[in-house]
């Protein structure tokens, strides 16, 4: 592999610096390195960070290979500058044994866009009822850390204290997705205001509040650790800065679209709005924001949910919940987080490379920019602002609610362990 010299990058957002990848590994980091026997990538104005790592991802492979499968989600990762995805558990079949983890993780060995770490179902079938094969899987050449029924919470208490014990042995961790079933039966969007006016089944926030709460006492009383998906409630932040302040091993994420878009928005009945968790108020979004900002919430995952058209493109009241994400995820950030100054660019490679490679074990990812690393790279225009076009989309799904939205930056290259996945924007 050839070596490759990006010049004059603000690394972090920092001063300009030069960065010189041999082989598979960042070689030098400094100002004014030679570039002889080096390709250059001149990268003035622009801003390096390590590969992202998204925690939560749905490649839908196997089973669902008309929304995506794990050669178009992976090239939609490094459009997005990922190097790292944890692919979700909910396809068909399900992925709670060792030979279905081995498939999705076999399949991103082969198409190299990004690595692919699978997510193994916690319960059978994601049936709730019972403990799924999480030793196997672990065990398995996919070494899966990460378990989720996600799509589906574990609302069965004593399953899911199983579930947090079961994990403690090789420091796994439980990904649960907090919804009370019971209170979200025909619920369509967010409880509240808009919902009564629009007449549409309301989704309350405590409905994910209360199985928060029950699972961080959960995880204390078997000093395990938990991770709650895609937070998105005010109440929420409350719960989950109170148990860290106990010390309580839990983690958190808040997606892209929890950061920017609130309830509000289904006034329309666009189903692309449609997702879950619903989209909150602007109380929730200012709330997750500042949580984000603070570190009570630990990081940014996508819930990249890909869904063909026909699933999208019907009523309200049919259409598939879910959003893609991947390749808008960092220009939501920069808008929301960045752009508002809540966060520096330093603190973006925490929330969305550093801090979700640690809680999902993901070796090789979320590494410093700095000599002997792995050369796990994503290149950013953070001057650019332009409209979203879904149609140049890499996923194979466009249900993006964004279409025709401007938004700034613009991920140009990815190099996966020194392999360009994406050169000026375009996939290799």
């Amino acid at each position: 592999m050839s070596k490759i010299l990006i010049r004059g990058a603000k690394v972090l957002g920092g001063a300009p610096q030069d960065v010189l990848i041999d082989g598979g590994t960042i070689a030098e980091v400094g100002s004014g390195l030679s570039a002889e026997g080096a390709e250059v990538v001149e990268a003035g104005g622009k801003v390096l960070l390590p590969g992202l790592v998204d925690l939560h991802t749905h490649l839908r492979e196997p089973g669902r290979e008309d929304s995506e499968t794990v050669l178009t989600g992976t090239r939609a990762a490094a459009s997005g500058g990922y190097t790292a995805v944890f692919a979700m558990a909910n396809t068909f079949p399900v992925a709670d044994t060792a030979g279905v983890v081995e498939q999705v993780w076999r399949l991103g060995k082969e198409h190299g866009y990004c690595d692919v770490r699978p997510v193994g179902a916690v319960t059978v079938g994601l049936e709730g009822s019972k403990l799924a094969e999480l030793g196997a899987m672990h065990e398995s050449a996919a070494g899966v850390t990460v378990f989720s029924d996600d799509g589906k919470c574990v609302h069965d208490a004593v399953i899911m204290r199983r579930a947090l014990e079961y994990v403690k042995a090789f420091g796994g961790v439980i990904a649960q997705h907090a919804q009370e079933p019971r209170l979200t039966e025909g619920a369509q969007m967010n409880e509240g205001i808009v919902s009564a006016e629009l007449g549409l089944g309301g989704w309350p926030a405590v409905a994910e509040e209360s199985i928060i709460a029950r699972d961080v006492l959960l995880a204390d009383h078997v000093g395990s650790r938990v991770h709650i998906c895609h937070l998105s409630t005010a109440g929420s932040v409350e719960i989950v800065r109170w148990a860290k302040s106990r010390g309580i091993q839990v983690t958190a994420e808040v997606t892209p679209h929890h950061l920017l878009l609130t309830d509000e928005l289904v006034r329309t009945y666009n189903p692309v709005y449609k997702v879950n968790p619903p989209l909150r108020t602007e109380r929730d979004v200012l709330a997750l924001r500042e949580a984000l900002a603070d570190g009570t919430i630990d990081i940014v995952a996508t819930d990249h949910a890909p869904h063909p058209h026909e699933d999208k493109d019907c009523e309200w009241a049919a259409a598939a919940m879910g959003m893609v994400g991947l390749e808008t995820a960092l220009s939501v950030v920069q808008e929301t987080m960045v752009d508002t100054g809540l966060l520096d660019w330093a603190g973006v490679a925490d929330r969305m490379s550093f801090k979700p490679a640690q809680i999902g074990q993901a070796t090789g990812h979320g590494c410093p920019v700095s000599a002997g690393e792995p050369a796990n790279l994503t290149l950013v225009d953070t001057a650019y602002r332009g409209p979203v076009e879904p149609a140049g989309f890499a996923s194979r799904s466009r249900n993006t609610p964004y279409e025709g939205r401007e938004l700034p930056g613009r991920v140009t290259h990815t190099w996966l362990r020194g392999k360009a996945t994406l050169v000026d924007g375009k996939l290799t």
